[in-house]
C-alpha cells in the first residue's frame, strides 16, 4: 500500500476539535485511505488514537462501508491481544474510529532496527497472536493481514489494524486479492482459483508467514521490487508456486516443522490456530525464563 502525498491529509495541528471533548495531540501518520492522530479525550481523560478516513474519502459510499465494518470487528471482537476500540464516528464531516493508544514499536520496525528475533522472543509472541487468531475463528471472524505492521511489541503483543477483517461468510465471497502481498495465504492471493476458501486458514498462513521473517529477518517470499504490480498472479505472489526461505542453523525442528505446516499450500492441510498454539507451549515451557501465556498462567 502506497503512502499517501502530505496534501491528502487533514493537516490538524495540536488542539484542533475533531468530535466534543476530543482534540489532536499530534500526527501519526497513516496509510492510503487514513490519516492517524494522537488524541485527547475529554470524556475518559486520557490520550487515544484517531483514525480518520481521508478527506477525498469522506463521501465515498465504499470507504464508509469498509469504516462501518472495521468498526463492527473492533466492537464485537474483544481479546486480550487485540486492539481495543472506543467509539466510532460513522457520520458527519470527519468520519473516525477511537482506538486506544499502544506504546512500542511495531515487530517490523524491530526487525528493521535489530535483525531476527531470538526465540525467547519469538516463541511468546507466537503464542500470544495464535490465542488472539483461535478467539476470532471461534468467533466467527478473520484478520486477513496478519503482519509485522501489524504486531505491537509490548507485554503482551497486540495484534491491531482489523480494516480488512470481516465474518467468515464475507471472506469466504471474496473473489480479488485482498491483504498484504508478502503475508497473504495462496487462496488470497488467487481466491478465485480457491473457490470459497478464505477463511481461517488464511490466518494461520499469515502467523507463519510473519513469524518466519521473525526468525530470519526476512520475508518469506522474495520478489524483485517491480513485481509488486504485475498482473500476472505467478509474478506478483511467489508463494504461489515457491517455498519459503530457509531457516537459520539452530532452529529447533519442532519450530520448523510448526512454520513449514502453517504455511502449507493447501489450506485444509494446515493446523488451526490452537493446533498451533498447543505446539507451541512445550517450546515456550522450554525457555530458561518465562514471562508468556499459558495454561498455567504468567511465568
Amino acid at each position: 500500500m502506497s503512502e499517501p502525498t502530505v496534501a491528502s491529509g487533514w493537516g490538524f495541528e495540536e488542539g484542533h476539535e475533531i468530535a466534543p471533548e476530543r482534540t489532536i495531540v499530534g500526527h501519526l501518520g497513516g496509510g492510503s485511505e487514513f490519516d492517524v492522530y494522537l488524541v485527547w479525550d475529554d470524556l475518559r481523560l486520557t490520550v487515544l488514537v484517531a483514525k480518520l478516513l481521508r478527506p477525498h474519502l469522506v463521501d465515498d459510499p465504499d470507504a464508509l462501508r469498509r469504516l462501518r465494518r472495521e468498526a463492527l470487528a473492533l466492537e464485537r471482537l474483544s481479546h486480550p491481544i487485540v486492539l481495543r476500540s472506543f467509539d466510532a464516528v460513522l457520520d458527519g464531516p470527519l468520519p473516525h474510529l477511537l482506538l486506544e493508544h499502544l506504546e512500542g514499536w511495531t515487530l517490523r520496525r524491530i526487525l528493521r532496527r535489530g535483525g531476527p528475533l531470538g526465540l525467547e522472543q519469538v516463541l511468546p509472541l507466537a503464542l500470544h497472536v495464535a490465542s488472539a487468531l483461535h478467539y476470532l475463528a471461534r468467533e466467527g471472524w478473520v484478520h486477513l493481514d496478519v503482519k509485522p505492521d501489524n504486531i505491537i511489541m509490548g507485554l503482551p503483543p497486540r495484534l491491531i489494524d482489523l480494516s480488512v477483517a470481516r465474518p467468515l461468510e464475507e471472506a469466504a465471497r471474496l473473489r480479488s486479492a485482498l491483504g498484504t502481498d508478502a503475508y497473504m495465504a495462496p487462496e488470497q492471493c488467487d481466491p478465485q482459483r480457491f473457490e470459497a476458501a478464505v477463511g481461517t486458514p488464511a490466518d494461520v498462513w499469515g502467523l507463519g508467514a510473519t513469524l518466519h521473517h521473525a526468525v530470519t529477518g526476512e520475508v518469506p517470499f522474495e520478489r524483485a521490487p517491480q513485481d509488486a504490480g504485475s498482473s500476472d498472479l505467478h509474478v506478483r505472489f511467489p508463494q504461489l508456486h515457491r517455498e519459503p526461505g530457509k531457516l537459520p542453523r539452530g532452529t529447533p525442528p519442532e519450530l520448523a516443522q510448526l512454520l513449514a505446516a502453517t504455511m502449507h499450500p493447501d489450506p485444509g492441510q494446515r493446523p488451526t490456530a490452537a493446533a498451533v498454539a498447543l505446539a507451541l507451549e512445550p517450546l515456550v515451557e522450554s525457555l530458561p525464563r518465562r514471562m508468556t501465556l499459558g495454561r498455567r498462567g504468567i511465568r
